[in-house]
């Protein structure tokens, strides 16, 4: 009798377990449902479609073709414009880049101060971020224009142009990205520097460290994974930098501020009509970004890292 309650006991016990074992993966599935129709339906199902355009003559009005692999790469990488877009792409992602950086490092050491003016100037830096880039692209249009702009007796006085010559239509696109993103820079900046342990900053006071050692030695080198993210995430966005461009300059003057992903929607809309060739400008762009990010995670990995 001991032996037999003593086994009913056990198999009591062990169902409520096997149960919950059970359950556990299929809530677990449950839950992650959601998020993995999203990401198939939004992401992988374009993706492939993008693959599969590109390896075909797809163009725009009378759709797929047939097969066409290896014209449609040849022909993206022929085109008179790629080496040029390439060259401007580059060049603004790495003046936008470098500023971004420093002016949002900058401004968050301005602000990390407890100073009276800490948070209006925390506000005023960050509002910027909150306007669309379309839509401040739209008002910098206003701002430039030399006809309806507010500085256009002044412009007409001077001979100023801001979108009128090459190296003006970069600087004046750079100084609306500036305005619109330091803001923001200097938010995940903030949030590094916060991330800092006081303790580091005072041993380093006690043992007659200056500010600009404190700064070289403690703060960029513990600003690491900081610089890392927003140096990620500035790069990848230049590189696809489309709005600004589109609004501004349209490309001009004489596709002088034509980008990648400008000539990729002007091959597919404008001009070839050809949805193939654009499709292979896309996986060519896709293939760069996942070299470079996998480049700067490396360049930004600590030396005691695997």
């Amino acid at each position: 009798m001991a032996v037999s309650a003593l086994a009913n006991t056990r198999v009591r016990n062990r169902r409520p377990r096997s149960r919950s074992a059970l359950g556990g993966p299929v809530q677990g599935w449950l839950y992650a449902a959601p998020t993995a129709i999203f990401v198939i339906l939004l992401f992988l199902v374009p993706l492939g479609l993008v693959f599969q355009m590109s390896a075909s003559d797809w163009p725009l009005m009378t759709g797929n073709q047939g097969p066409n692999l290896p014209e449609n790469y040849v022909d993206a990488v022929n085109l008179r414009l790629f080496w040029e877009s390439i060259r401007f792409t580059l060049l603004y992602t790495a003046l936008t880049t470098v500023i971004l950086i420093g002016l949002g490092l900058g401004l968050a050491l301005l602000v990390q101060e407890s100073t009276r003016w800490k948070g209006f100037l925390r506000t005023a830096f960050l509002v910027p971020s909150a306007l669309g880039l379309a839509s401040a692209s739209l008002l910098f249009y206003v701002l430039y224009s030399p006809i309806a702009g507010p500085f256009a007796d002044l412009m007409a006085s001077w001979g100023i142009t801001f979108l009128g010559t090459p190296e003006g239509a970069l600087w004046s696109t750079i100084f609306l990205i500036v305005w619109r993103y330091a803001g923001f820079y200097m938010l995940l900046m903030l949030v590094g520097l916060q991330g800092i342990p006081d303790d580091v900053y005072e041993a380093a006071r006690i043992d007659g460290a200056s500010r600009w050692q404190t700064f070289r030695d403690i703060t960029v080198p513990l600003l690491r994974p900081t610089f890392a993210l927003t140096t990620i995430m500035c790069v990848t966005g230049s590189l696809l930098a489309f709005e600004q461009f589109y609004i501004l300059t349209k490309g001009g003057p004489d596709n002088s501020t034509m980008t990648v992903v400008q000539l990729i929607y002007n091959v597919a809309f404008q001009g070839q009509n050809n949805l193939g060739i654009a499709a292979a400008l896309s996986v060519l762009v896709l293939l760069a970004l996942i070299i470079i990010n996998v480049f700067q995670l490396r360049a930004f990995r600590r030396p005691d890292e695997s």
